[in-house]
C-alpha cells in the first residue's frame, strides 16, 4: 500500500470542549476491517511542573482466526492538539504536510514522536524495544470562515510492525502533548491559601473537534472496533502528598496508589465498548499544594483571632491617629463670611458688654445677661470686692477650593476670649475685656 494510502487511516482522538483532551479512534486502511484493537491503554503523567504532559499510548492488533495479518498494512493517529518536538528524532513526513494542504488544512509543526514494542515477559530496560524511525507527524490548524482559526491538531502516521499482533508485545506510542492541562479559574486569596486548581481530561470516541471532523467523516466505515481485551483510561499525578484532587468524573472513576511508581496516584476508568461511537471522558480536577498551604485550616483560624485581637488595637490606634491628622480637613467650599465657626466657652460680643454700665448694674444683672458659666474670684483682704472672669474660644476654619464643591482647610483661625468684671459691694465697678487672635495649621483640640 502507498504512503499516501496510509495517510486515509485516521485514527481520531478528538474534543469538542476546550477542557477536554480526547483518545483516539484506529482506523483501517479498507472499508469494514475485519480485525480489533485491544486491550488499549491511554496514560497521561502529570507532575507539579504542569506544562506539556508526556502520554503513552499502548495496544495491540487483534486478527481473528480466519484472517490474515496481511489485512492490516497500517495506522495512523489524529490527535487534537499540538505535540513538543523532539530534535534528536529527526524531521517529519513531506508526504503528510502535503496530506493535510490537499484537504484545506495549514500545515504548522512537523516531526517524530517515539514508538516501541514493549515485551510484557522481560523486566527493565530491554523490555522496550524502539523501532528507530519513530512515527512522523504534523501539526496543523484549519480556516473556518466566521468561526475563525481552529485549535491544533496533529496527524501521527504509524509504521506497520509484525510485534504489533503478537501477544507477546504491546505497541507503545510516547509523545508530549500541549494544552492537556486547563487551568480553573480563582481569586488571587484561592490562589494564595490553597494554590491554584487545574483540570486534566482524556476522552475516546470523540469526534467533534472542528479541525478532525471532517477526516472522520470522510473514513468513517474504516473504523477498528475495540476487542473484548481491557481498555483504560488513566492520569498518573507523581508527588502524590502535594496532590489534592476535588472532583474526579465519570463516578465509576476509580484513585489508588500505583502499582509502579513511588508517590505517585492513578486515576483510571474503564473504556466500554458497548458504547461504540458514544464519547467517553476521564476528568480530573487537581490541585499541588505547598507544605505551607498544607496548614491554611490552622494558620487561617489562628490570623483571624490574632486579627481580632492584635489586628484590631492597631487598626483602632491608626484610626485614631488619621482622624487626628485629617479630622476637619476636608469639607465642602464656603464663601467668606459663611464659614461655619466653633465656639467654647462663653464668647462674649461687645453689645452684650455694653449693656453692663459700671456703677449701675448690679451682680445679678451681670449673671442674668451673661450667663452663669463664670469663674469668680474673691481675694480674702476684701470679702466685699470678687472678679468674674469669662473665658471663651472661637475657631473659623479657612479653605481652599480643591474642585466643584470638594475645599480642603489650609489653617484656623482662633480667638481667644477673656472678659473680667470686678464687682464691689455687689455692684458692677470696672469691665475689661481682652482678644487674643493666632493661626492653626492642626486642629484645635476640643475643650469644654
Amino acid at each position: 500500500m502507498s504512503r499516501a494510502g496510509l495517510l486515509l487511516l485516521a485514527a481520531l482522538f478528538v474534543t469538542a470542549a476546550p477542557a477536554v483532551a480526547p483518545a483516539q479512534i484506529f482506523v483501517a486502511s479498507k472499508p469494514h476491517p475485519q480485525f480489533e484493537v485491544g486491550p488499549l491503554f491511554v496514560r497521561a503523567s502529570v507532575s507539579p511542573k504542569l506544562g506539556p504532559v508526556d502520554v503513552d499510548i499502548f495496544w495491540s492488533v487483534v486478527v481473528p482466526a480466519n484472517r490474515s495479518v496481511a489485512d492490516v498494512e497500517g495506522l495512523a493517529l489524529v490527535w487534537p492538539a499540538a505535540l513538543v518536538p523532539d530534535p534528536k528524532r529527526g524531521p517529519g513526513d513531506p508526504a503528510l504536510d502535503k496530506y493535510v494542504e490537499a484537504r484545506g488544512f495549514i500545515p504548522i509543526e512537523s516531526g517524530r514522536v517515539g514508538l516501541a514494542a514493549q515485551n510484557l515477559y522481560k523486566t527493565g530496560p530491554d523490555r522496550v524495544e524502539p523501532i528507530a524511525a519513530g512515527a512522523p507527524y504534523v501539526t496543523y490548524v484549519r480556516e473556518t470562515g466566521p468561526l475563525g482559526l481552529t485549535s491544533p491538531a496533529t496527524i501521527i502516521r504509524i509504521p506497520w510492525d509484525p510485534r504489533f499482533v503478537n501477544r507477546v508485545y504491546l505497541a507503545r506510542l510516547s509523545m508530549k502533548v500541549k494544552g492537556l492541562i486547563k487551568s480553573k479559574p480563582g481569586t488571587w486569596t484561592e490562589h494564595l491559601l490553597w494554590g491554584e486548581r487545574h483540570r486534566i481530561s482524556l476522552s475516546f470516541n470523540e469526534v467533534r473537534h472542528r479541525a478532525i471532523f471532517p477526516l472522520y467523516f470522510e473514513h468513517r466505515d474504516r473504523i477498528v472496533r475495540l476487542s473484548e481485551d481491557p481498555a483504560q483510561l488513566m492520569v498518573d499525578f507523581s508527588d502524590s502528598p502535594h496532590l489534592k484532587i476535588d472532583e474526579m468524573a465519570p463516578p465509576s472513576a476509580r484513585r489508588q496508589l500505583s502499582e509502579t511508581r513511588e508517590q505517585t496516584d492513578t486515576v483510571s476508568v474503564f473504556i466500554d465498548r458497548s458504547e461504540g461511537l458514544n464519547s467517553q471522558t476521564l476528568s480530573v480536577q487537581f490541585g499541588y499544594f505547598t507544605d505551607l498551604q498544607s496548614w491554611a485550616p490552622v494558620l487561617i483560624p489562628v490570623a483571624f483571632f490574632l486579627a481580632g485581637n492584635i489586628g484590631g488595637v492597631l487598626l483602632r490606634t491608626l484610626a485614631e491617629r488619621l482622624n487626628k491628622r485629617w479630622a476637619g480637613r476636608v469639607g465642602v467650599w464656603r464663601k467668606r463670611g459663611e464659614e461655619v465657626t466653633r465656639e467654647t466657652g462663653v464668647v462674649l460680643d461687645r453689645d452684650r458688654l455694653a449693656r453692663i454700665t459700671p456703677g449701675t448694674t448690679t451682680y445679678e444683672q451681670v449673671l442674668e445677661l451673661l450667663g452663669r458659666t463664670v469663674e469668680e474670684r474673691q481675694s480674702l483682704n476684701a470679702p466685699e470686692r470678687r472678679t468674674l472672669v469669662y473665658r471663651g474660644r472661637r475657631i473659623v476654619p479657612r479653605r481652599r477650593r480643591v474642585v466643584g464643591l470638594l475645599a480642603t482647610v489650609t489653617h484656623w483661625d482662633v480667638e481667644d476670649h477673656e472678659t473680667e468684671i470686678v464687682v464691689e459691694h455687689d455692684v458692677v465697678r470696672d469691665v475689661q475685656a481682652h482678644v487674643r487672635r493666632s493661626r492653626l495649621t492642626q486642629p484645635a483640640p476640643v475643650t469644654t
